[in-house]
């Protein structure tokens, strides 16, 4: 379960909660940096994968702002937020405090991550990779040798040198054989990695060390994913690997609090259930940022409060004409439309029985009326979803795609296909076992609009549904770790590449579901870098998903983000949020 947080940004909450974006009218805002984490590790383009000739997709139009809104009258700023010269805050939910990039438990730590740590290659805003840490690469022509070219003088935030040594480090404990993160980069296939990971090799064949601005990884297999896989966090070998020995990696665990990174701030501290403090990092490559102190707010509260108040600098929200009005009303906050490279759904236990049948499944999407919930709920603050794909991907399609609308008859005869008939009580039953789905949540507003809808929906077809809530996010991933449940609500993290949409299949969060089509697919469309055809693959890919619905997708999220207008240089890209540009951010 541990790879499950890597790649789930946030809990999704009915299907509109993403890292930074929270439905209804409050939000839970947060940097928006996946947590794969996307990928892996839950840096800003840490796993953030991408093509390098891969197109970026445009954004939707949002809610009724389709362009950035400028406030109108600063003077209307709280008091609170006038006196602070030198810090900003932002909302975040409260993190665990494991802040080392590939060992992250949530993608609220992979938001701190991403302050503290720079990647080797990053994304622009179309999902383009583009040099970080690295001024360059070169690709062998058969594309299976990938080699990285350090910047000069690179520092760590303690002014330690960092060289390829430190990368070549990074890549090889993703192999040690005790490694349970949620990295990808296992997954490329490294020249050598299996024989480390067994031990019969003392190091990586495909990783060499050329000189110490240099660096080279070999893979088997070529993998389109590979550039920003490999270009992803580095972690100080002086630091991380001092008490390194195969097969031994608990005590990386010891130095969580206590991160040593490369990225623009420093963490100064961290008060479990109040916030986390960062200081500007005086080493960082592209020169100290401009505001010296950052702050995540994680104090849970009304987050319109907090910005009205000026408790928070910014913040995030559904993007329904109302929210956006009333932003618009206080005057002092900038106003950008954004729609986010996610997708919510449903993980589906595929171990119980009642759902391990895909006619329940379809059923079961028939029979929710998802455009009540999570459409005109959210005042059209989103759309429904039925791939694994944000409609921005270079990827995404429609066609050949069930749009699965609202159809409890269409419900009702699939159940009977499976073998639920209805019971006495209304109730179906199977083998003398009563048709019960058991749904984990977490307590907010669009969970009790989800509950009340789904009850509704779900007694119509005959189905008994047995809803939970949790106060807070761990505990109901401590649910889900128990494997107690039917469905459970989660948005993916910040998607670059197509290929990420499946990932919870790959790293240990979905086992059980066994389909060789599924993964000849998968490994076809990873072959090749070619745009056009990777498109064709991921097609099939998507209408296979529609129809089995492994997973049952729920929907797409619209926001706007608020923030102080005092707040200069501030940009969210749809990839990889707002941590790209938080260094330059100034207050004026």
């Amino acid at each position: 379960m541990k790879q499950r947080l890597m790649l789930i940004t946030t809990l999704l909450l009915t299907g509109s909660l993403l890292l930074s974006a929270c439905g209804g009218n409050n939000a839970n805002t947060a940097g928006n940096n996946a947590a794969k984490g996307n990928t892996g590790t839950t840096n800003t383009a840490a796993n953030q994968t991408a093509t390098a000739n891969a197109p970026g997709g445009e954004a939707v139009p949002t809610g009724a702002l389709s362009e950035p809104f400028t406030a109108t009258d600063l003077s209307k700023l709280p008091a609170t937020a006038q006196k602070r010269n030198d810090t900003i805050i932002v909302g975040l939910t409260d993190p665990s405090g494991a802040f080392t990039p590939y060992f992250q438990q949530s993608g609220y730590d992979g938001n701190v991550s991403s302050l503290l740590y720079a990647s080797l290659v990053t994304v622009d805003d179309k999902g383009v990779p583009i040099p970080e840490l690295a001024e360059s690469w070169d690709i062998s022509e058969d594309g299976l040798t990938y080699t990285f070219h350090l910047r000069k003088d690179l520092k760590f935030s303690d002014g330690s040198p960092l060289t390829a040594d430190d990368v070549a480090f990074t890549w090889t404990i993703q192999y040690d054989k005790t490694y349970d993160g949620g990295s990808q980069l296992p997954t490329l296939n490294v020249k050598g990695g299996k024989a480390y990971k067994d031990g019969t090799a003392q190091s990586i064949e495909g990783i060499k060390v050329i000189d110490p601005q240099t660096i080279s990884a070999t893979l088997e297999v070529p993998n389109a994913t590979a550039l920003v896989t490999l270009g992803s966090n580095v972690l100080s070998k002086a630091y991380y690997g001092k008490d390194y020995k195969f097969g031994h990696l608990e005590y990386i665990k010891k130095l969580h609090e206590h991160p040593l990174g490369d990225g623009p701030y420093k963490l100064e501290k961290f008060i479990p259930g109040q916030e986390v403090r960062f200081v500007a990092n005086e080493n960082y490559f592209k020169g100290k940022p401009q505001t010296e102190h950052f702050i995540y707010k994680t104090t849970e509260g009304d987050v319109w409060q907090f910005l009205e108040t000026g408790e928070v600098d910014y913040a995030s929200f559904s993007a329904t004409e109302e929210n956006i009005d009333k932003l618009k009303g206080l005057g002092f906050v900038n106003i950008i439309p954004y729609t986010p490279s996610t997708y919510g759904y449903m993980q589906v236990n595929l171990k119980h029985e009642q759902v391990k049948d895909k006619l329940v499944r379809q059923a079961i999407v028939y029979g929710l009326d998802r455009q009540s919930i999570y459409v005109d709920a959210a005042q059209g603050a989103g759309s429904v979803a039925n791939i694994p794909a944000s409609p921005i991907s270079w990827a995404y399609t429609e066609e050949g795609i069930n749009p699965y609308k609202y159809d409890p008859e269409k419900a009702k005869q699939l159940l009977d296909e499976a073998g639920w008939k209805a019971g006495a009580n209304g109730i179906r039953e199977k083998d003398g076992k009563s048709l019960s789905i058991h749904y984990l949540g977490s307590k907010s507003k669009n969970t009790d609009i989800f509950i009340a809808v789904a009850k509704e929906n779900f007694a119509a077809i005959g189905i008994d549904f047995q809803p939970e809530v949790f106060a807070d996010f761990n505990s109901l991933v401590s649910k889900v770790e128990g494997g107690d449940y039917d469905l459970v609500s989660f948005s993916t993290s910040m998607l670059t590449d197509p290929s990420e949409g499946f990932m919870q299949f790959f790293n240990g969060e979905i086992k059980d579901y066994d389909n060789p089509k599924f993964l000849e697919l998968y490994n076809k469309a990873l072959a090749t870098t070619d745009i056009e055809q990777r498109k064709a693959v991921y097609k099939e890919l998507y209408q296979l998903f529609n129809d089995e619905l492994p997973i049952i997708f729920t929907n797409y999220k619209k926001t706007v983000y608020a923030y102080n207008g005092r707040i200069g240089n501030l940009t969210v890209s749809p990839y990889i949020g707002l941590a790209g540009s938080l260094p330059e951010w100034t207050l004026k």
